[in-house]
């Protein structure tokens, strides 16, 4: 696989890595990003994740500042940073991927869904099952309006769930509202089992 960014994305120093037999075999992706800045990722331990719910990475200042730049400052091409992290847990699961899906309005302000963009650029297959009924963000609200919040999707038309088993992805997981809500809605509608994978643990 050939090399294509020769500067870290995050910081613009000069990437040194060479190609690996790896790379070479399509088995992965050439880096990105420097490993100063690798190393400023924090990693979630695997006793710190559930069954239901795995994620990668905590939310420290240095993914703060990375999904500040990607979501919000459009930085489209930042979805490639993790994607031989998510090619590797994802690829080889038989579930449906699932992204947890942008408000349409919020679609056109970002012009972008940042979900699916980081599984394009894993080139992770996904589908589109469900539709997001609010443009309020869990951010803006506090853990106990988070938790008693109204329904924030429903299924898309002449989509059938029954006796599918999902894996739904997002970005980051704080208070698991939005991952619970998705996962309620799915099983309900007949799915068989629905987890979830989350880039972030906040």
């Amino acid at each position: 696989m050939k090399k294509e960014i020769y500067d870290c994305l995050l910081c613009g120093t000069p990437l040194n890595d060479s190609v690996t037999w790896k790379s070479l075999l399509g088995n992965e992706y050439p880096k990105t990003i420097c490993a100063e800045c690798e190393n400023e990722f924090e990693p979630v331990l695997k006793t710190e994740n559930s069954a239901d719910v795995i994620s990668l990475f905590k939310y420290n200042d240095k993914m703060q500042d990375y999904l500040h730049r990607y979501k919000f400052m459009h930085d489209v091409v930042l979805a490639k940073v993790f994607r031989n992290q998510l090619r590797k847990h994802l690829s080889k699961r038989q579930e449906i991927i699932v992204p947890i899906p942008i408000h349409e309005l919020k679609l056109k302000e970002r012009t972008f869904a940042h979900i699916d963009e980081l599984l394009i650029a894993a080139n992770i297959p996904f589908k589109h099952f469900l539709e997001k009924l609010t443009i309020e963000t869990q951010a803006q609200k506090s853990r106990e309006e988070r938790i008693n919040t109204p329904q924030l999707f429903k299924l898309k038309q002449n989509v059938s769930v029954k006796n599918k088993d999902i894996i739904l992805v997002d970005d980051i997981i704080t208070t698991g509202t939005t991952i619970k809500h998705a996962q309620n809605l799915l099983l309900q509608k007949g799915g068989r089992s629905v987890k979830a994978f989350t880039l972030i643990r906040g």
